[in-house]
């Protein structure tokens, strides 16, 4: 079974009405709580339709950002590894994250360390590697920390860089299957995923990139008509998901979900 798309649980939280205050590197608007909200509900179906049990926790009122549940954790099958964010605003995201995992995982560990900064959104799980990308949130302290416990289980951890500008390295791709990932064309250009096949995200539709495929579905953002005719020819089952308001807060697919399968 894969252990980098195949899950049989998902962690999401409800956004908070504190939202209108996350954190974004760019104001574009500010968000429609209903319409975030739809599509949450929205998205959690999509989930829910592959048969995996998903966990919706409670909003966080005093965590804005708290809707972007990725940047806490990673979860491997062996264990959960608590993240420490790099936007100080964030580090009460990932404490409050832990007993939920501490619930589900018979291990959890965590990263500790006073200079070690890492987020979820910078990390892409292959079959073979784990990739993570250096990044404004994501420092080589961090890095080295993670690889360190990861080892413990016999994962290769690669550094790789996420373009500038870029905020995670997954804002520019995600996952397809075993062998392919979808890639805007400035992320591939970095050579970052040689050995793997690489669909590009259609010109202009590079903010369609963060998608995540969980079990047999791609679960994509609705607007990127070339990349989702791409992706269909290919022979992808797609769902796509409203995510403007989302998007208003650099967020996407795979930022508002934990996926993984605990092993026993």
């Amino acid at each position: 079974m894969s252990v980098s798309y195949r899950f049989t649980h998902a962690i999401t939280r409800k956004p908070s009405t504190s939202i209108t205050a996350g954190l974004r590197a760019m104001d574009i608007g500010t968000p429609d709580l209903a319409v975030m909200q739809a599509h949450h509900a929205a998205y959690i179906a999509a989930l829910r339709s592959t048969g995996a049990q998903v966990v919706e926790l409670d909003a966080l009122e005093a965590f804005p950002d708290s809707v972007f549940v990725e940047d806490t954790a990673l979860c491997l099958p062996e264990a959960a590894i608590i993240m420490r964010p790099g936007a100080p605003s964030r580090l009460g995201e990932a404490a409050a994250m832990a007993p939920h995992l501490a619930a589900l995982y018979a291990d959890t560990r965590q990263i500790s360390g006073a200079d070690s900064f890492i987020e979820g959104g910078d990390i892409l799980t292959t079959e073979t590697e784990i990739l993570v990308g250096r990044s404004a949130r994501t420092n080589a302290a961090g890095i080295k920390e993670l690889a360190a416990v990861v080892s413990d289980w016999g994962h290769k951890l690669r550094e790789v860089f996420t373009p500038p500008g870029v905020l995670h390295f997954k804002t520019d791709c995600s996952l397809l299957d075993g062998e392919t990932v979808l890639s805007t064309k400035r992320l591939a250009a970095s050579g970052c995923f040689d050995g793997y096949k690489i669909i590009h995200t259609a010109e202009g539709e590079e903010a369609c990139a963060n998608t995540i495929r969980f079990n047999d579905l791609v679960i994509m953002p609705a607007g990127f008509p070339k990349t989702r005719d791409a992706l269909v020819k290919a022979g992808y089952e797609l769902r796509e998901i409203g995510n403007s308001e989302c998007a208003k807060l650099d967020g996407g697919m795979s930022c508002l979900s934990l996926r993984f399968t605990p092993r026993a």
